[in-house]
């Protein structure tokens, strides 16, 4: 890799560097010693984070350490998981020795096997396993370029794993012009420009002639030393250019600057040149005869390459590999749109159908600028599939474009309804929302109008608790009655819990409107399910009072310690409610307990933070302030590694407080339990267990109108 580096310019940008270099010598020789290490190297395009990678590796490999490598690609970060195969596609033959929960979670996510969509937790773990298999046989250093343009599934995988190394001899080195939240908590190397001194040394060694003193200062000046700039800049330009006075536009980004030199660079080649650069620059994946085969349907010959080569600014060998994403991204832009929907279509026509289905329909896309239902339908089947491997953001990037592509009215509108679904699971909720203004200026029938309210009520509560979710929910609520009963209701309860969420912030009487608008529903055939005597014990609550909702929530409360694995993961927030309602802490605790037992033997990595955050509150409640806080700072954890927000309750916080309390008065502890032990007596009106008292539950602040539906009957 170094070699590679240096054939591209006398001065690499490791002119100076010594501390980086240290920084990087020292974490080879903690992994050799068998220690395990993780960072992230961090800093501004062009900067030299490659090449510190490449140094990196060259010392790994020369120290006896296995290398593997990945990168990021800017046009795969929609396709889940794309990143951390590239990383671990190497390594998978030793993946039959995982356990079998993991192995299969990851080989679903590869594509490799059908199932359901694979839990990030387990796939989490599988990479873990891997990598702390491969490093049993010997030290290993892992090294993700590009880090910024990982897809969001594998960045979440290989965070995860690089937090949990524990004493594997393995290295996990980023590098990131800004480390997303997947990545946050890890050490940090900050690469910045070069010294003035270096930055000169290298400006003089990309130069063929002369340049002036000021000019060399100004171009210093306004590159603020970053590597990259300083070589690329002045290429393309003529010494009388760079003699008479070269100045930098002060009002361009680098990074465009930087695109720029690589589009004049580009522009002197030969056309055929041009198209064979621009061609590879369509298709990420590498495959160099792939792109052979491309570019002989679009008659050009192999031989066009030789001078793109030479200018340094794409190799073409085991893969097709440019000089920097910049040099990628500017031939691509490079291209009219035209000529980039006819490479598109060439790549297309190349790509195998049943090996690569979902780069296939891509592509197709990319070809097409008109409606076309036969490639729409093949995106909605790539939306499927990427669903199947938990990758809902590369399902709505699928379901998107297929959207553009639809020219039939109906169909148009229940495509956008679906990508704007996939969009508010994928969390990019403003892109759900544009979806759903898209969808309703188009003719809707009243369930898919339902549907919009849902989706639109979701996004409001997922992404802030709105004080709008509550009454968008009860509305979409309304609307789906005649079309779906069972959603209506798990709509209902939804919408009963944000407007809790909310307190004050939601209107005063939707509360009871809810509570209201539950009691009138008719009933659903067959055994309620464990949700529907929950909704029917708290909208009971609402309208007659206590005693008569205490029969139903009971029932509730007996048939959530009951309930299938599926529904405790799909409906986790709720199970806990009628016990928590009936200051039925034991029961609260149990249910949560087993929710926790669930979510860690399955690997729902998604559900696990609000799992462990309830138990934590139970346990605050019963008086346990150090178990709470540990289960707390777990759910913190996980939430950290899958980027997810964790709204945290009131209690939460109390335990945290609790816990730092309880290390300097340990009475507090104490208390706490004497006053659960004389507080439970009051269930005796519920069940015949004791004297009845008024509870004091430990709890914060209240909700506002919402308070006397939280209070312990």
């Amino acid at each position: 890799m170094i070699a590679e580096s240096r054939r591209w310019g006398r001065a690499t940008g490791l002119m100076d560097r010594r501390s980086e270099r240290d920084a990087l010598d020292r974490l080879v020789g903690a992994v050799q010693a068998g220690e395990s290490r993780a960072l992230v190297v961090r800093g501004e395009p062009g900067v030299g984070k490659t090449v510190l990678l490449d140094h990196l590796a060259g010392q790994a490999s020369a120290s006896g350490c296995r290398v593997a490598r990945a990168t990021g690609v800017q046009s795969e970060m929609e396709l889940a998981f794309a990143g951390l195969h590239q990383l671990c596609a190497p390594l998978l033959t030793r993946a039959g020795r995982l356990p079998v929960p993991q192995r299969d979670a990851l080989r679903t996510a590869f594509g490799l096997a059908a199932g359901p969509p694979p839990d990030r937790f387990l796939v989490g773990l599988a990479v873990l396993s891997l990598l702390s298999g491969m490093a049993g046989e010997r030290p290993l250093i892992c090294l993700v370029d590009d880090g910024q343009w990982l897809d969001r599934a594998s960045a979440q995988a290989l965070g995860f794993a690089a937090r949990r190394l524990a004493a594997d001899p393995v290295g996990v080195v980023f590098a990131a012009r800004e480390p997303g939240a997947e990545l946050a908590g890890l050490p940090e190397l900050e690469v910045t420009g070069l010294r003035p001194d270096d930055a000169r040394a290298l400006l003089d060694a990309a130069l063929a002639g002369p340049l002036d003193a000021r000019i060399r200062d100004l171009i210093i000046a306004e590159t603020q030393g970053n590597p990259l700039a300083l070589l690329e800049l002045p290429r393309g330009l003529s010494p009388a250019q760079l003699a008479g006075g070269f100045g930098l536009p002060g009002a361009a980004l680098l990074t465009s600057r930087i695109e720029d030199s690589f589009a004049r660079q580009l522009a002197a080649l030969p056309e055929q040149t041009r198209r064979l650069v621009q061609l590879a620059a369509a298709d990420p994946s590498g495959d160099q005869s792939l792109v052979w085969r491309a570019a002989e349907r679009l008659s050009l010959p192999v031989q066009a390459a030789a001078p793109a080569v030479e200018a340094g600014l794409v190799e073409f060998g085991g893969r097709v590999r440019f000089r920097h994403p910049l040099a990628r991204s500017a031939a691509y832009r490079s291209a009219p749109l035209p000529d980039r929907q006819q490479m598109h279509a060439a790549l297309a026509d190349v790509t195998d159908p049943q090996a690569e289905p979902d780069r296939r329909a891509w592509h197709r896309a990319q070809a097409t600028s008109g409606p076309d239902e036969e490639v729409a339908a093949e995106l909605e089947r790539s939306a499927g599939r990427a669903r199947a491997r938990g990758g809902l953001a590369a399902a709505a990037a699928f379901l998107e474009r297929a959207v553009l592509l639809t020219g039939d009215r109906a169909r148009h509108a229940e495509r956008t309804l679906a990508a704007a679904q996939a969009s508010m699971q994928a969390g990019a909720f403003g892109k759900a929302l544009d979806l759903l203004a898209t969808a309703e200026a188009g003719p809707l029938d009243e369930f898919q109008r339902a549907r919009v309210d849902l989706v639109r009520g979701n996004v409001a509560f997922a992404s802030g608790f709105s004080s709008d979710a509550p009454s968008l929910l009860l509305r979409a609520a309304r609307r789906l009655e005649p079309f779906d009963l069972e959603l209506a209701r798990e709509t209902y309860l939804t919408a009963w819990r944000a407007a809790v969420n909310c307190g004050h912030l939601a209107r005063q009487d939707v509360l009871p409107e809810i509570c209201r608008a539950v009691r009138a529903l008719p009933s659903l055939p067959g055994t309620p399910r464990p949700l529907d005597l929950l909704l029917d014990g708290l909208a009971l609550l609402g309208t007659d009072g206590r005693a008569a909702a205490i029969p139903t929530l009971q029932r509730a409360a007996k048939a959530h310690t009951e309930m299938r694995m599926e529904d405790v993961l799909r409906w986790g927030l709720f199970t806990t409610e009628a016990s928590a309602l009936l200051w039925d802490i034991e029961g609260m605790h149990a249910i949560s307990a087993r929710q926790v037992q669930l979510a860690r033997d399955v690997g729902a990595l998604a559900q696990l933070p609000i799992f462990l955050n309830a138990l934590g509150i139970a346990t605050a409640w019963i008086g346990d302030f150090a178990s709470a806080a540990a289960l707390i700072a777990e759910a913190d954890s996980v939430a950290a590694a899958i980027g997810s927000p964790l709204h945290r309750a009131e209690a939460a916080v109390t335990a945290r407080k609790g816990s730092r309390d309880l290390r300097t008065d340990g009475t507090r502890h104490r208390a706490c339990r004497d006053r659960y032990a004389r507080d439970r007596g009051h269930l005796g009106a519920l069940g015949g267990r004791g004297p009845v008292q008024r509870p004091r539950p430990l709890r914060g602040r209240t909700n506002g109108g919402a308070a006397s539906y939280l209070e312990p009957l």
